[in-house]
């Protein structure tokens, strides 16, 4: 789709921004932020590229925090052979994760690259206050907007883009995750991961070599081409797969982006030990496939225990093996027989 009519959509779409934006109440069993005090000059935070994360908070105390992002529009892969021009935060799908606690102040920055096509902004579910951020921060390409909240509640959220037409926005790829760690961190394990999910719509069918664009019909039916982690068929197969030893207690945090699908989130041969539902502080146990829906998120530890390739998939099975939703873990150590025993077991460090 050219550039013309991106902007015509845009203009289509741009009288019903302010009213999709809507303010976020806080919940009234939250931590009371406003009783955590805030020491210290304000310090850059480090973001990091998925699938990696930024170090846990661990017990520190409430900063005042710089958040700097870019809106990047560039051509990449989607699958192999097959191109595609993402709307990104950072110049990647999903955009950089953000890492804080209850009570930090944050300085949020947010950029529109030059060489942008449209406006961007974000709307970050973790900001109590109108659209999450989204009135704030629209900002046309080569300008920069800033806007300050707290963070108040204890969770694991989504982001994105929600300039008009926000669907188009969020489906060309605008969205990442922005984990908020309670009062003295998250409990300490050995990996942790950052995985997103979302459903792409191409004017051709897939694996159909080339640069594509978008298909606006098909996102409205909701019939995506692709269904995938992290931006790519492949992003978590081959040279992405995801590594760990047997006996290491294994964290990821999952999003949702959507625009339109529900996932169901499944390692094929683990259970989850954990899952934090929703992304949110209740803590369901013995999970096998955990429901993250379009815009949410959860958050996922198990302890590996036998040595092999564990696969990824959201659990609508047709999306992960025709439609890219596929990746895999790949467990390394000694043989296990007391848990599982087979010939085939044989994959060592």
């Amino acid at each position: 789709m050219k550039a013309s009519r991106y902007l015509s959509l845009l203009a289509i779409g741009s009288m019903f921004f302010l009213q999709s934006c809507q303010e976020k109440q806080a919940d009234p069993a939250a931590v009371d932020a406003e009783k955590i005090a805030v020491t210290g000059a304000a310090e850059e935070l480090q973001l990091t590229a998925p699938p990696m994360v930024p170090a846990p908070v661990g017990d520190r105390a409430a900063k005042k925090l710089i958040v700097r992002m870019e809106t990047v529009e560039k051509v990449g892969e989607l699958a192999n052979g097959v191109q595609y021009t993402f709307w990104t935060f950072d110049g990647t799908v999903p955009g950089s994760f953000i890492r804080a606690r209850v009570g930090d102040e944050i300085e949020f920055h947010l950029k529109n690259n030059a060489n942008s096509v449209l406006p961007h902004n974000i709307d970050l579910h973790a900001v109590n206050g109108p659209g999450g951020g989204a009135e704030a921060t629209f900002v046309a390409p080569g300008q920069e907007a800033v806007f300050n909240f707290k963070a108040t509640n204890p969770g694991l959220y989504v982001y994105h883009c929600a300039t008009a037409p926000v669907g188009m926005h969020i489906a060309n790829g605008m969205y990442g995750l922005v984990l908020i760690e309670p009062e003295g961190g998250l409990p300490k394990v050995d990996r942790e991961y950052y995985i997103m999910q979302g459903d792409f719509y191409t004017t051709g069918k897939f694996g159909e070599k080339g640069l594509q664009g978008f298909d606006m019909t098909k996102a409205i039916d909701e019939k995506p081409d692709y269904v995938v982690f992290n931006g790519h068929t492949g992003s978590l197969l081959e040279g992405g797969m995801l590594q760990a030893k047997v006996g290491e207690t294994v964290r990821m945090f999952v999003g949702n982006g959507g625009p339109n699908l529900v996932s169901s989130f499944h390692i094929i041969g683990e259970i989850f030990d954990k899952v934090y539902t929703e992304g949110g502080s209740l803590v369901n146990h013995n999970v096998q496939t955990t429901v993250i829906p379009a815009g949410g998120a959860a958050i996922v530890e198990f302890k590996a225990t036998v040595p092999g390739e564990y696969i990824l998939v959201d659990h609508s099975i047709f999306r992960a093996f025709n439609k890219g939703a596929l990746g895999k873990l790949k467990v390394t150590g000694p043989d296990n027989p007391k848990v599982f025993n087979s010939p085939a077991n044989k994959l060592k460090s």
